[in-house]
Parts: structure tokens; sequence; C-alpha cells
């Protein structure tokens, strides 16, 4: 692995389970054996490293989750894989996401709350892509517009819900509730 994906990955690692501000470059260059100098020649700062971060695990959970969803035969079954894609992440039965601590996003965002900040920018911008990505399955059910905005931000919300109840509550059903919601609330507009 190439030392700047080492670092990136280390300090994805650390910062996912202990939060940003509580992990120091020093930690960060012990459990990636690498020096100082080479973290400071590939990130400027701290904040650069972190920014890295963001971009790695946007990656990589938007490629996971997309492989989840995707293969689905319509869009409705790709909402409900969504669901079942999430209950194994809150369940630690799917590893390519790591072990759940909770939505790196959401946690990286409330340690740079200003939301003018680059970082907490970037954290958005992965909110909004998911968002982007249930409002196309959305408009494989529906057509009107607003309808699809609707469904689209509701299946968001759920998505968001169930990952911070499974996360702050340790309800680990969350994802299975939520999947429950979603197919009551698309049946109830199908059938009007």
């Amino acid at each position: 692995m190439e030392r700047r994906e080492q670092l990136v990955s280390v300090a994805f690692g650390l910062f996912y389970r202990y939060g940003v501000h509580a992990i120091g470059i020093n930690r960060i260059i012990a459990e990636s054996g690498v020096a100082k100098k080479t973290l400071y020649h590939h990130f400027s700062s701290k904040e650069a490293l972190i920014a890295a971060t963001v971009d790695y695990r946007d990656r990589q959970f938007s490629s996971w989750i997309k492989g989840r969803t995707q293969g689905a035969p319509d869009g409705q079954s790709a909402i409900f894989a969504l669901f079942d894609a999430l209950d194994d992440w809150f369940n630690e039965r799917e590893k390519l996401v790591y072990p759940f601590h909770g939505c790196y996003f959401i946690n990286v965002s409330a340690e740079f709350s200003d939301l003018s900040h680059p970082v907490h920018q970037q954290c958005a911008s992965h909110k909004r892509a998911m968002l982007g990505l249930i409002s196309g399955y959305i408009s494989q059910i529906f057509v009107d517009e607003k309808t699809v905005t609707t469904l689209s931000e509701a299946v968001a919300t759920l998505k968001e819900g169930a990952t911070v109840q499974a996360h702050v509550m340790g309800d680990l059903k969350a994802a299975v509730k939520a999947k429950a919601i979603a197919k009551e609330l698309l049946r109830t507009r199908l059938e009007s």
C-alpha cells in the first residue's frame, strides 16, 4: 500500500472510532509506521488529512451502497436493498464498510459545525449524493417531480434516522423498522 493511502486508511480508522479531534498526529504516525516528515509531505495539515479521510469514506461507502442497490430489478427493490444494506452494516455483517460506529459524515460534520467549513461541506456533499441516488431509484417508481422529491427526501430521512437510532440508541433493528416505514410509504403512494 502506498504511504499516502496507508496514512489515510489508518487515520480514517482512528478518526471513525474515536473522533477527529480526539486523535493527534503522533498517534496516526505511530499506528501507520510512517515518519512525521512523510505525513507532512502528503498532507499540509491535520485538516488536510481529515479531508482526505472524508473523500476516502465517500468513495468507499458510495461504492458499497451502489453495489448493494444497483443490481435490484426496479427502484422499489433498490430502496429496500438500501435498508437491507444498512441492517447488515449496523449489525456488523458487512466488513466492507468497517465495524459500525455511526455515520462518519455525521460524526465529522459535528466536529466541524460551521456549515461553511470545507470539511463540513464535504460531508454535506456526500449526503446530497446519497439523496441523488435515492431520488434516482424513486424516479423509477414515480414520474411526478413533486412526488419524487417528497418521497426521496422522506426515504433519505428514514435512512439518516435509522443510522442515528442505531448509533445513539443502540437500536440494531433501526434499518428493519425504517424499511417497513418506507414500504408503507411507497405502498400508500402507489395506491393513491
